[in-house]
């Protein structure tokens, strides 16, 4: 096995997810076989991808979240405008 490390690789899959709405949908599919292929050829063990897997999960979820909640903000600022002061 070649050295790497593991939070660049785990970056790396990040970047090429976010914001793409159908890596992120195969990856929710098949999740290593889409970190493998995002990867390339690099020489990893299961238990080496299921961790870099694992970690972008939650890194993808975090994201999603803090995007819900960015524009539920956006939103109730809106409706506090509707209601504010003249």
């Amino acid at each position: 096995m070649a050295d790497f490390n593991l939070e660049q690789l785990i970056d790396q899959v990040v970047e090429k997810l976010t914001g793409n709405k159908n890596a992120v949908a195969q990856f929710k599919k098949d999740p290593m076989g889409t970190v493998k292929k995002i990867l390339g050829n690099i020489d990893l063990d299961n238990d080496v991808l299921e961790k870099i897997v694992s970690a972008v999960k939650g890194k993808i979820n975090l994201d999603e979240i803090a995007g819900k909640f960015g524009g539920l903000k956006n939103i109730l600022g809106k409706v506090k405008g509707l209601f504010g002061k003249k």
